[in-house]
């Protein structure tokens, strides 16, 4: 792999995507996109049991948040040695040791009758996701025939429909039992195993033959004051991304079933939106520009679901209208990492998903505790506050990540 990044600009693949040719993959990336699309089902698919698990374990809001906070604090510290280990076992191998990680994890937490060992468990679960997730995408684009363009696309086509799907799957299993999306997960996970030993090519480098990553490379990458920028404005948009999440749930007063149907809709349309409309947006309009208002449209919804947290209807509209939002902007910052520093694609999305999940772990038990501290409402204002600050964020470093708009032809 190069040791600069190469062309992520979306703005010819959304014109590639109706070509034809973007369907046309080898086996091997289906595999790693089918995966990848069960990987992802691991964040929303724990959204509709939330409030179930709190009744049958006896748990409060914020303790059953701390789901959501162990399994991103994990993710976040591990983002920093999935380089290292993937490129001393490869790239098969290090999805495959993720998904026999999540299996396991996720297994044993079905399989759990308290709060604090399913936490844990929880964490673990989040190693393994950080081990397939940050090489699905380096895989996914070293196996596509199509291009860089069209893989990353694709990649996001796997984030957005895990993220729709899961939730639905978690609301239809959670409501039998609590258990069953634990459960689900864990069994998906060895169609998937089987899937990627079957169809995907060993790696043509020997071990000695492969590039080593140090574990001080991805701390390196963040000397570039873009990378930081970036990584700091999805740690402060995580805070209102996982706040509805993680609490959003609790305020709507459904059951498993309603809202897996509600994070359905939110998930459909980030699914739709980070694959079709985001490259049209960053087309005409710019990345930075559009990721802007997209962020800021966010901190609007989250402040209407803060003032009018007691009706039900505003909630459940305001959480499948934030999908929308949501899919553009993971898909155009997304882009703008990738072209934002001279760095390895795979250590500046370790750099980046660092900050990133920090603001994923802290996001959830704030909420909870601000809740129990305050009043439902403030959970939403907060967020709102903290997403609105990554505008800001954007906005006074503007001269320091307005390359990303032409890195994509020259850089």
């Amino acid at each position: 792999m190069s040791n600069h990044v190469v062309n992520t600009d979306l703005t010819d693949g959304s014109a590639k995507l109706e070509e034809g040719g973007f369907f046309k993959q080898p086996r091997a990336v289906w595999a790693v996109f089918f995966a990848g699309i069960i990987a992802f089902m691991g964040l929303g698919l724990v959204d509709p049991i939330l409030p179930a698990i709190a009744e049958n374990l006896n748990a409060t809001q914020s303790q059953v948040s701390l789901l959501f906070t162990s399994y991103n604090a994990v993710m976040a510290v591990a983002m920093l040695v999935t380089g290292t280990i993937s490129s001393r076992l490869g790239m098969k191998w290090t999805l495959l040791l993720g998904i026999i990680v999540i299996a396991i994890f996720s297994a044993l937490g079905g399989l759990s009758d308290n709060i604090w060992t399913i936490i844990g468990l929880r964490g673990g679960w989040g190693f393994g996701n950080a081990l397939f997730v940050a090489t699905a995408l380096s895989a996914i684009v070293s196996l596509s025939n199509s291009g860089t363009t069209q893989a990353v696309i694709l990649y996001e086509a796997a984030v957005g429909l895990g993220i729709s799907v899961g939730p639905l799957l978690g609301g239809w299993l959670g409501a039998i039992t609590w258990r069953g999306p634990f459960l689900g997960v864990a069994s998906l996970m060895v169609i998937a195993f089987i899937g990627l030993i079957t169809l995907m090519p060993k790696s043509n480098l020997s071990r000695k033959d492969r590039p080593k990553t140090s574990v001080l490379d991805p701390f390196r990458a963040l000397k570039h004051r873009s990378l930081v920028i970036f990584g700091l404005t999805a740690c402060l948009y995580n805070f209102g991304f996982f706040t509805l999440m993680a609490y959003a749930p609790f305020v709507m007063g459904l059951d498993e079933h309603g809202l897996g149907f509600v994070f359905l809709g939110w998930g459909v349309l980030l699914a739709f939106t980070s694959v079709f409309m985001a490259p049209r947006l960053q087309q005409r309009f710019g990345t930075v520009k559009s990721m802007s208002v997209m962020l800021f449209l966010f901190a609007l919804t989250l402040l209407v679901m803060g003032i009018w947290t007691n009706e039900q209807w505003v909630v459940i509209a305001a959480v499948v209208f934030a999908g929308a939002l949501l899919g553009n902007n993971n898909t155009l910052i997304t882009a703008a990492v990738m072209n934002a520093s001279p760095v390895e694609r795979s250590t500046a999305s370790a750099a980046y998903s660092f900050l990133r999940f920090l603001g994923g772990a802290i996001a959830p038990f704030l909420a909870g505790k601000l809740a129990e501290w305050f009043n439902p409402h403030i959970p939403f204002v907060v967020g709102a506050g903290f997403v609105l600050l990554s505008v800001v964020l954007i906005m006074a470093n503007q001269h320091h990540v307005k390359h990303v708009d032409h890195a994509g032809s020259g850089h």
